[in-house]
């Protein structure tokens, strides 16, 4: 019976070890696959926007040229002046990405920080016509189409997309106050390790907690950065349950909605819908509504008005998948679990639209190869100014971003192929009365 038993023993450790390895290759595989789900993807219209990429122009630095009869030197414009124009050749090299601005509490001075494929560029536009490059902030991962920038306080937080593990660079804007010998090569200040890629950061200034979307955590969308401590940023949470976030706003919502007054929400552009998430517990933020509509393309970012009653929208596939112009639509955020779609607005060119901002009673539109649009809600276009003077049809080329909220009413521009614009709008009065209905 010994032997026997003897036997049977090894047999059941035989059993037992296969299983066990059998297990560890179940598990290696369901972790694999966790983590290809997660890592950053190619979307639709980044697809589209590598298709059309063009290299960098070749173009001549521009200063004072006013806008007459329609054109600014070769740019059409209506309303907008073109007070400098600095060529990607002279702020860093390479095509350029988003841009934001920064004002320094300290002297009221006004800089432009503008991303671009192989770093972050910092000019004093301070004297609007004669801007000064201080200095550039390498990517801290190799080279992306893709890289976005933010500001809190005095610092600078800077994403790059499909760029390995770029991480999150933090960089001390205070620094910029006595470059002595500009341009020169900046370092980072610290530096966020918590996701790799990440397509863009939007930061609320009234909490002090970076959202960045399209991460290769959180199933790609909300991943919450306390930066309230800008120099040692910490994990704060994620929210995963409506996937791939493209880019989002969030704000402590001071709308109509008496229920989320004073809460801390996002509005998150999700590729097919506008989602509504309630972060205000940041460990376990809360959907409260997903809207999606007709026409829809690729939902890609979108804006606040002052008053939080509308959400502006922009579509960024539209254009090119249904043949229409640039269009523009409303969401009542009046309900945060039901807003819906107050109307659209469709311009006189079928640009595509992409980052915009509201800022008073006008929405900033850096609408691709139609440059600047300046619109007055819900259908006015006030001003322009077209930094892609060929032509303006649905292709991924031109303007990328555009920041319209110095005190000095100057708008910065980045152009994918050019550079730097720095314009002065001239713009009517204008009212908030429909906004308010």
């Amino acid at each position: 019976m010994k032997p026997l038993f003897r036997r049977h023993r090894r047999l059941s450790f035989l059993v037992f070890g296969l299983c066990l390895l059998l297990a560890a290759l179940l598990a290696n595989q369901v972790w694999a696959g966790m983590q290809e789900s997660q890592n950053p993807k190619l979307t639709r219209s980044m697809e589209r926007f590598l298709a059309d990429q063009q290299p960098a122009m070749d173009l001549a630095p521009l200063a004072e040229v006013p806008c007459v009869g329609g054109f600014a030197g070769e740019y059409p414009c209506n309303n907008v002046d073109l007070m400098a124009f600095l060529p990607l050749s002279s702020i860093g090299g390479g095509n350029g990405a988003d841009i934001w601005g920064w004002t320094d509490s300290l002297d009221g001075k006004e800089y432009a920080l503008m991303t671009r494929s192989n770093g972050t560029a910092f000019v004093d536009i301070t004297d609007p016509v004669n801007p000064v490059y201080l200095g550039n902030l390498p990517s801290s991962s190799g080279t992306s189409s893709w890289r976005d920038v933010d500001t809190y306080n005095d610092y600078a937080f800077i994403v790059s997309d499909l760029n390995g593990n770029h991480g999150m660079q933090v960089f001390d804007l205070t620094r910029l106050r006595n470059v002595s010998n500009p341009p020169v090569t900046f370092t980072e200040d610290a530096h966020y390790s918590g996701f790799g890629s990440a397509h863009t950061v939007t930061i609320n200034y009234d909490t002090g907690y970076a959202y960045a979307v399209g991460t290769s955590t959180c199933n790609a969308g909300l991943h919450i950065v306390n930066i309230q401590n800008p120099l040692a940023p910490t994990f704060a949470g994620c929210y995963s349950g409506d996937g791939y976030t493209h880019e989002t706003q969030c704000v402590i919502y001071n709308g109509p909605d008496t229920q989320h007054q004073g809460d801390e929400i996002c509005f998150a552009s999700n590729e097919d819908t506008v989602t509504v998430v309630d972060v205000t517990n940041k460990s376990a933020p809360v959907q409260l509504d997903r809207q999606g509509y007709s026409g829809s393309g690729y939902t890609h970012q979108g804006w606040l008005t002052p008053n939080h009653r509308l959400f502006v929208m922009d579509d960024e596939l539209d254009e090119s998948f249904f043949g229409h112009n640039t269009r523009t639509r409303y969401f009542w955020t009046t309900d945060l679990e039901n807003i819906r779609l107050r109307g659209s607005y469709t311009a006189a060119n079928p640009a595509i639209d992409h980052n915009q901002y509201v800022n008073g009673v006008y929405i900033y539109q850096s609408n691709y190869r139609a440059g600047l649009r300046i619109i007055q809600p819900p259908s006015t276009e006030v001003a322009y100014f077209d930094i892609y003077p060929s032509n303006n049809s649905p292709s991924f080329n031109g303007a990328w971003g555009n920041y319209p909220f110095f005190e000095s009413g100057i708008v910065i521009v980045s152009g994918i192929e050019q550079g730097l614009f720095i314009l002065q709008p001239n713009l009517p009065a204008g009212s908030d009365a429909w906004m308010n209905q």
